[in-house]
């Protein structure tokens, strides 16, 4: 997308350099221009997402479409520092955490951490999640889930809390 802009914005310039040499721009003028540029822009902003939007419809079709979001218990008090998922024992996605996206989940916040394809039927999700407890000693755990993937997509969400709280680390369920 950003190719196209450059080449609208280039032939945009390209006019006007070869119109001002031609003549005098008024003030008048210049701000009809300016008009002329923001309407191109916003028509090609509005392009750009709508051939996102195509680009997702195209790669992830809704009947193999699966998506995975992450969040953690509240009042969580573990580091998370890394979280990989696999899908069927092939890796699906990882993430190294920076403090800002801890501390969004820690709030209460929600990550889209993987969104792909999966044939319908059965599927296995391993989560492996990484960090430190409060205490500063490392913290690894490992759990599997089965899932069903019907022809409808498929959204399912991960908990993670640390040891303590009287749960398993990491829990799944629909979304």
């Amino acid at each position: 997308m950003s190719i196209l802009i450059r080449t609208l914005l280039l032939a945009l310039v390209w006019g006007v350099t070869t119109t001002s040499s031609a003549q005098e721009i008024s003030a008048e003028d210049m701000r009809s221009l300016d008009g002329q540029v923001q309407e191109i822009k916003t028509d090609v902003l509005s392009i750009a997402s709508e051939l996102d939007n195509l680009e997702e419809r195209l790669l992830f079709p809704s009947n193999t479409q699966v998506a995975v979001f992450v969040s953690m218990e509240p009042d969580e008090t573990f580091r998370l520092d890394a979280l990989q998922i696999a899908i069927n024992g092939e890796l699906a996605t990882h993430h190294i955490y920076s403090f800002n996206e801890l501390e969004a989940l820690q709030k209460g916040g929600v990550q889209r951490i993987y969104t792909g394809n999966v044939a319908t039927g059965e599927h296995e999700l391993s989560v492996t999640m990484m960090g430190k407890l409060k205490n500063g000693k490392d913290y690894n755990h490992s759990d599997s889930f089965a899932f069903a993937k019907g022809v409808k997509p498929k959204a399912l969400g991960i908990t993670l809390a640390g040891p303590g709280l009287g749960k398993s680390g990491i829990q799944i369920g629909d979304w």
